[in-house]
């Protein structure tokens, strides 16, 4: 009998509007054993490089993890797999809040939605009863209403995660936000829910989770509470500022982009810090389910109450736009939760238009140091309106159409983070590799370069960094699998990950072979990517980070090597120059025969 996991997969036709229920297999649970593992191996499975991503083909692949549910700390969160409309490359986003305990206590591990409706709908699973109703009603509705709207409809207990005008309107940044302020936010995944005419997704379960080793599992959360407790990173830091505790240190060491990774310090960072936000606007925290952390901010402005703003909404509305107003940065950070916009992507991307106009080469409205028009043009992004329908496509199709893509910060389309990797040359080695494009937490090498955890590297050094990269995108994989939140690894390592997987399932689980797992993830999501056309051309970087000099503050003078760190990058992964997993590897891994797919 499974522990841990649930067992089953829900299939959800839209098109046929059928309902399947399937067993999974027991081999594909130890090999890949949840989240993003299972999605990984679903999506390289059953969508080929024939399928659009925002056509009938394309499928949303929601997964828990086995931790999903638990006594675990932080072990609330679920991944969604599917091919991206932003970057075209397969793609995993994951979210916390209580959603995915929801689905899992419905009896499920992986929820697979597939086909299009015929007309807006949204379906309602209870435990095993599943239901696909009307939505012509929310169709329209922000996502804050539709979720007090479905709550409401669908009684005590019901947890909603849905789209809002942006996914309706297939805008190529939208988010799916669940639980009303919690996000699968990068990659346009919002917009293959819209595409699907899916509204929302409500479940109210009530089964509960089997374990294996009750007594094992309570001595094994009780001493990761214990290092949570003396972390001072995840006791004292993200508790009591939030994320947004991370703006005056980066700023300080000069890695905090401003106006489109024209500079690296912004002079009234200050002014955006996390501080700021305790002192000014914070009224309450929150966590996820099962989250001793609770990073998440409830603050209040005139406009309103409600989450965040986070580290990176900061900056994207913040410094890269050249503003320093803390209360229109929290108001476009609500903006972005009701529209359901990725509010980096969608920052970055102004950013990336403000520049185009800054040279002359975009007429807009948007200016940096400007933001009396984001409300407007937030909603111009949401619903494709004047300037909005070019700038809902990202800061590549953007910045491609007036002929100069080098001024869009972006890696395989996805536009990066808060980070100046010229200051940081490991995350720019990370950024350049990840599968899903420029994405900062498949590999956050910040621990290692900036935090110490789970030891100091020299930020500017090239030399090694391959390696820790390695390490880190194999045991991220395997965190987004289980799934638990980043934040728990800033305290605690692999070998707590193995014994509470043990604890739970009663599989015996080694870290060694939550690496293995992490490392056939990482090389599966890679050949999914090569299988649809990307190559190493694409593991790079902007030009400016490659060529232009950080012009003022700690980092001056510094550029990105990213050449010789690609190279070793390859050949400690196994792939040959080309960046393709040599059958050697792919035979370790249990990975080959790929061409025509694995029968896992």
């Amino acid at each position: 009998m499974l522990r841990g996991w649930m067992g089953r997969l829900l299939r959800v036709d839209l098109t046929r509007e059928r309902v399947t229920r399937e067993t999974l297999p027991a081999t594909l649970l130890y090999r890949y054993i949840g989240g993003r593992g299972i999605g990984a191996r679903l999506l390289f499975d059953e969508v080929g490089p024939e399928t659009g991503a925002l056509t009938a083909g394309n499928k949303l692949i929601f997964a828990v993890g086995p931790l999903t549910g638990t006594k675990v700390p932080t072990a609330g969160r679920y991944s969604l797999t599917t091919k991206s409309p932003l970057t075209g490359t397969g793609f995993e986003s994951n979210a916390g809040g209580f959603w995915g305990v929801g689905l899992k206590k419905c009896g499920f591990d992986v929820l697979v939605i597939e086909g299009r409706a015929s007309r807006p709908i949204y379906v309602v699973i209870r435990d095993d009863h599943v239901m696909i109703k009307d939505a012509g009603a929310l169709w329209g509705r922000l996502v804050g209403e539709t979720t007090t709207r479905l709550k409401q409809a669908e009684g005590k207990g019901a947890l909603v995660s849905c789209i809002g005008p942006a996914g309706e309107n297939l805008v190529k940044m939208a988010a799916i936000v669940n639980d009303g302020n919690r996000a699968l936010g990068r990659g346009g995944v919002g917009a293959v829910m819209g595409s699907k005419n899916l509204k929302a997704i409500v479940v109210r379960g009530t089964r509960p989770v089997p374990v294996a080793d009750r007594d094992q599992l309570d001595y094994m959360v009780y001493q990761t509470d214990k290092r949570l407790k003396a972390n001072p990173v995840t006791s004292q830091g993200l508790p009591e500022f939030g994320t947004a505790v991370l703006v005056n240190l980066f700023n300080e060491l000069g890695v905090f982009p401003v106006r489109n990774f024209q500079a690296s310090v912004f002079d009234q960072a200050e002014q955006i810090s996390g501080e700021m936000v305790a002192e000014h606007l914070t009224i309450s925290r929150q966590g996820c389910f099962r989250c001793p952390i609770k990073c998440s901010r409830v603050v209040s402005i005139p406009a309103g109450t409600g989450a965040g703003p986070e580290y990176e909404t900061i900056w994207s509305f913040g410094a890269d736009c050249g503003v320093a107003d803390l209360t229109v940065i929290a108001e476009a950070n609500f903006l972005c939760n009701d529209y359901g916009l990725d509010p980096i992507s969608t920052g970055a991307t102004l950013a990336c238009a403000m520049e185009l106009a800054q040279r002359g080469l975009l007429k807009s409205p948007v200016r940096f140091g400007r933001a009396e028009n984001f409300k407007a043009v937030l909603r111009s992004i949401a619903y494709r309106e004047g300037i909005g329908d070019a700038l809902a496509e990202g800061s590549r199709h953007l910045a491609r159409s007036v002929g100069a893509e080098e001024y869009a910060m972006q890696v395989k389309g996805l536009e990066l983070p808060a980070y100046d990797p010229r200051g940081l040359q490991g995350m720019g080695l990370a950024f350049a590799t990840a599968n899903r494009g420029g994405c900062h937490l498949q590999a956050y090498l910040v621990g290692l370069e900036v935090l110490g955890i789970p030891k100091l590297v020299d930020r500017f050094a090239q030399a090694g960094k391959a390696g820790l990269t390695i390490y880190c995108q194999n045991i991220n994989a395997a965190m987004d699998t289980l799934a638990l939140c980043r934040f728990i690894g800033l305290a605690v390592g692999e070998e707590y990950f193995a014994r509470l997987l043990t604890a739970v399932t009663g599989e015996t689980y080694q870290p060694q072979d939550l690496h293995t797992i992490g490392e056939r993830i990482w090389n599966l999501e890679r050949l999914y990517n090569l299988r649809e056309g990307f190559s190493a051309r694409d593991d790079t970087l902007p030009s400016r980070l490659l060529t232009e000099p950080v012009a003022a503050g700690p980092s001056r003078g510094a550029t990105v090597g990213l050449a010789a760190m690609l190279a070793e990058y390859y050949r400690c992964r196994g792939w040959d120059a080309d960046g393709v997993p040599a059958p050697e590897k792919l035979g370790a891994l249990g990975l080959s025969g790929e061409g025509s797919g694995e029968n896992a």
